[in-house]
């Protein structure tokens, strides 16, 4: 909440340019701090902003709060790290090469080498940048994970018939090589009921379709109408809850299911009310539903 006219502040004067409470808009975001905290880390950009004399030459959005031009979710981490220089992030926070830019931003060097990667374990939980499950592979793991389908079957030298193959890998080499595993498909969508539920539910059409499992699966079932954009480095092993599909159509989603040998073990789905349209009575509802197929 905006202070108005910095009430309750020691007024700014010429030895002291700046006020004990300070407002700063940065990105759109409001945050509300003390003078002696943004100059707390000498040398960063924050403290060259606000110990300078001439106040004029700094920014200001339309209500005078001081402006920066950076990301406003990701300051509120660079803040608390000005009140006592720690860091403290949430489990698995997927921005830490991003909050890492802000930090080298701001001119903050020791939060950046706080942000710095790991480079003594692989694939740890504090490195990876687009985490979803807790999983940590070894690199022989993987490596031998992903020549095992590419080695699958070998034309045998020794065999005793011809065409006679050898199996040297657990590849997708038949119908009983596949992988067993569970995948989720979930979907949000709205709908529009009239008054007292007498007249048909109008539905919108599913704006897209998410998929959550391990990625290997993912992409053996849908193939190239998977879209995994937002995390496109997963190794095959590992699972993800970020992936989508290219096609709106829950049916499509659930024939490549079928065909590859899965089938619905679970549902489920929530409603809540968003709003009432104040001239009709008809209400907005929105839904999440989830269905989860398994493979044995």
């Amino acid at each position: 909440m905006a202070l108005a006219d910095n009430a309750g502040c020691a007024k700014p004067s010429e030895d002291f340019p700046f006020p004990e409470i300070i407002e700063l808009n940065v990105g759109g975001q409001v945050y509300i701090t003390r003078h002696p905290t943004l100059v707390s880390v000498p040398g960063s950009l924050l403290w060259e902003m606000f110990t300078q004399k001439n106040v004029r030459s700094l920014a200001r959005d339309s209500k005078g709060r001081f402006f920066v031009d950076r990301d406003g979710f990701l300051f509120r981490y660079i803040l608390d790290y000005m009140r006592d220089q720690q860091l403290v992030l949430p489990d698995h926070f997927p921005e830490r090469s991003r909050l890492q830019r802000e930090a080298e931003y701001f001119m903050l060097p020791e939060l950046v080498k706080m942000l710095a990667p790991k480079l003594s374990k692989q694939n740890s939980l504090g490195d990876d940048p687009c985490q979803s499950d807790p999983e940590e592979l070894s690199p022989s793991a993987d490596a031998a994970r992903s020549l095992a389908p590419a080695s699958s079957t070998l034309p045998s030298a020794t065999a005793g018939g011809p065409g006679a193959t050898v199996i040297t890998g657990t590849g997708a080499a038949g119908p009983d090589a596949r992988r067993a595993g569970f995948i989720t498909i979930g979907y949000r969508g709205s709908y529009t009921l009239g008054r007292d539920s007498q007249t048909d539910a109008k539905f919108r059409r599913v704006a897209r379709i998410m998929v959550c499992g391990k990625t290997a699966l993912a992409k053996e079932v849908f193939g190239d109408t998977l879209n995994d954009s937002r995390d496109p480095d997963r190794p095959p092993e590992r699972y993800s809850s970020r992936y989508y599909l290219k096609f709106n159509f829950l049916e499509q989603a659930f024939d490549k299911l079928a065909d590859a040998g899965f089938h619905m073990v679970a549902c489920n789905s929530t409603g809540t009310c968003a709003f009432a349209h104040d001239q009709t009575d008809d209400r907005i509802w929105t839904s999440y539903t989830e269905y989860v197929f398994y493979r044995e």
